[in-house]
């Protein structure tokens, strides 16, 4: 038997890579006879950028930008396709890891960081960037972004708002004279994790500004600030930018550089399957194992899990999911392309003791996994 083990970060606990490791380690301890293939996914979350350039066998490149409060640190993106192709994830730059958690502030952080290493790619000479945009602290609808990129959003007195995202209800006009056409004549492809849309009741300040530190009274705010961006971007391009799937990713970022830097936003897991071959891996393999933190109705939305189960069903390799979590009855749509789902905490521990078990709670459910597979075989009429 071949198994590809193909699973997701394990949200605040270990990433892809970790997660495959721990899951290799449990079947070797089993009693199963089997080869396997370690192939860490991302879905444009946290990490996806560094496995892409890893199974692209690219450079990394450091350079010191902005974090999301404005101070100074070092950050990195990579370069693949002859150096011509920048993998930049965002969170490397304004992501909520590099804040404590007293320090979270989506009024007043930005992506102004990332538009730097945006910058910094350009100076390089690529042209053509893929961004991962999972794990942000910001609900800036991209305009740090458009910032470092040369855009100014101005008010009623003809002045620079600087105070962004919350100065944004004061916006009068966006003034793109002085934005890098360089910007124009580069393929912007940004892989998202999330369907919600810029505003509203799924969007970008009510769902994701609370994980931010987003108070109720900030989350009206943000949803404010974000209309007015949108009402006077309408104004001023013709297009609605609470129209557009995916809009609200990492606070809007999404919808901001489709409309100004003309992206494309594109489901993160099946982008990053296709370009990271995952097709030829999967044509060697009997059995798929995936999984991450939770596993549950939200995971048909464009999960990696659910990305990865889609292509083995669609070849009929059977697929079994692990998680931290998942439901406790049973659910039809889930049962359509996961096989089995199998939850690795066996005991009602607090939230903080699971995650810092994950690595041997994995290693061990496994390892049970490989002992019944291996039962079955045994058993199987031969």
């Amino acid at each position: 038997m071949h198994i590809l083990i193909a699973p997701n970060a394990f949200k605040n606990s270990l990433n892809a890579s970790a997660v495959a490791k721990a899951i290799g380690e449990g079947l070797l301890q089993s009693k199963l006879d089997c080869s396997f293939e370690y192939f860490p996914i991302g879905d444009g979350g946290d990490g996806t950028a560094e496995l892409i350039i890893q199974k692209h066998n690219g450079t990394v490149i450091n350079v010191e930008v902005n974090d999301a409060l404005g101070r100074k640190i070092n950050a990195s993106f990579g370069l693949t396709g002859e150096g011509k192709t920048a993998v930049i994830e965002l969170a490397k730059a304004s992501g909520i890891q590099l804040l404590q958690p007293f320090e979270l502030n989506p009024l007043h952080a930005t992506t102004y960081g990332t538009g730097e290493l945006i910058n910094h790619a350009l100076n390089i000479g690529v042209n053509k960037i893929i961004m991962c945009i999972g794990g942000s602290a910001t609900v800036d609808g991209g305009t740090g972004i458009l910032q470092a990129l040369g855009a100014h959003f101005i008010n009623h007195e003809n002045e620079i708002l600087t105070g962004l995202p919350a100065d944004l209800e004061n916006l009068a006009a966006i003034d793109l004279s002085g934005f890098d056409k360089r910007m124009l004549n580069c393929e912007l492809i940004i892989l998202c994790d999330v369907e919600n849309k810029l505003l509203g009741e799924t969007g970008s300040a009510k769902i994701f500004g609370p994980q931010k530190g987003a108070t109720a009274d900030d989350v009206k705010k943000l949803e404010s600030a974000l209309t007015k961006f949108r009402d006077i971007a309408l104004h001023e391009t013709g297009t609605d930018m609470a129209t557009i799937k995916y809009g609200g990713a990492a606070g809007g970022v999404a919808a901001g550089l489709s409309l100004f830097c003309n992206a494309s936003l594109v489901n993160g897991i099946d982008h990053f399957l296709t370009i990271t071959a995952f097709d030829e891996a999967l044509q060697k393999a009997d059995l798929v194992i995936t999984g991450e933190g939770a596993i549950d109705a939200q995971t048909l939305h464009g999960k990696g899990p659910y990305g990865v189960a889609l292509r083995a069903k669609e070849k009929n390799i059977p697929v079994i999911g692990i998680a931290g979590k998942v439901p406790f009855e049973t659910d039809s749509n889930l049962q359509k392309y996961f096989n089995v789902l199998i939850a690795i905490n066996h005991e009602p521990f607090e939230i903080s003791v699971a995650i810092k078990n994950t690595k041997e709670n994995l290693t061990r459910t496994v390892k049970t996994i490989g002992d019944l597979l291996a039962l079955n075989t045994k058993a199987a009429p031969s």
